[in-house]
């Protein structure tokens, strides 16, 4: 999800290496952030600027039955990509998540001390620390509910679309859980300007659209900006307990204090960015 729109973000000015474990794209190539030795052969030759750690394994039920998986990938593989960056003494990025947080406040500073509930927020903190503990050069950015990447879209506004592309007539979705959507696009281009345009100091940084809302809220705004006679229904969080069983904050609201701080707050408000996710989609 977040891949192609980084790649779109640095490819303007710099040669851009860029990997998975699963090559779903012609201009990727195989490299896994669990495995250091290979990382290292694959990255040392290509002597980066910069490396940007986006490996994660983000499907919280997965993490809840595999955690050993979601270690390797986000801790060891945040730790193995970090020394990596620190023997060729080149800037680390590494993405975080609002899913660290317990959920008893309304929104989340940089300040705010996490106290993760889940394998996945867990496993994330975990890497999180590590990076800024261990390395000077190390920027840690927070987002909060993805939405973008279009086909690749695997979470809550791709869900909705998949549903109404399929005829849905009904969508139910939660209201007693909130967040703070994040635009691939947005995130990509404030990302670089905080790393390159601005250069900003190391360390860690909420990076979200501005505004925060429950997932009701977002089914609401795609169904009023398409125009179309389906009903939302708002439902709690038990209603879909069987499938959806991991742990989550009641609110995991950022708020990018740090940047907004700085005057370097490029994020636009969610309503805006969904708007344009879903005009770029037809």
């Amino acid at each position: 999800m977040l891949g192609t729109d980084m790649c779109k973000a640095f490819s303007g000015t710099h040669i851009v290496k860029a990997s998975d474990i699963d090559l779903n794209e012609e201009w990727l190539h195989y490299a896994d952030v669990r495995n250091k030795v290979q990382m290292r052969e694959d990255i040392v030759p290509f002597k980066p600027d910069l490396i940007i750690n986006l490996a994660a394994l983000t499907d919280l039920e997965y993490c809840e039955g595999h955690p050993k998986d979601a270690l390797m990938t986000n801790y060891v593989g945040a730790k193995n990509l970090m020394e990596i960056a620190k023997e060729l003494d080149i800037p680390y990025v590494y993405i975080s998540t609002a899913g660290i947080f317990k959920g008893d406040k309304d929104h989340y500073t940089e300040q705010d001390k996490p106290e993760p509930t889940s394998v996945y927020g867990k496993t994330k903190y975990d890497g999180e620390r590590h990076v800024l503990h261990n390395y000077h050069k190390s920027y840690v950015f927070r987002a909060g509910w993805m939405m973008g990447g279009g086909k690749k879209d695997k979470k809550f506004v791709g869900k909705i679309l998949k549903q109404l592309d399929a005829g849905a007539s009904t969508i139910y979705a939660v209201e007693d859980k909130e967040g703070t959507p994040t635009y691939t696009k947005d995130f990509s281009e404030c990302l670089y300007n905080a790393v390159f345009t601005e250069r900003l100091s190391y360390g860690l940084y909420n990076m979200v659209c501005e505004g925060h809302v429950s997932r009701f809220d977002v089914a609401v705004e795609i169904l009023n900006h398409l125009d179309l006679d389906v009903d939302v229904v708002p439902v709690d969080s038990e209603f879909f307990s069987a499938d959806y069983f991991a742990p989550r904050p009641t609110c995991e609201a950022l708020v990018n204090n740090r940047l907004n701080v700085m005057g370097k707050n490029i994020m636009r408000p969610w309503k805006t960015c969904l708007q344009e996710y879903l005009n770029d989609r037809r």
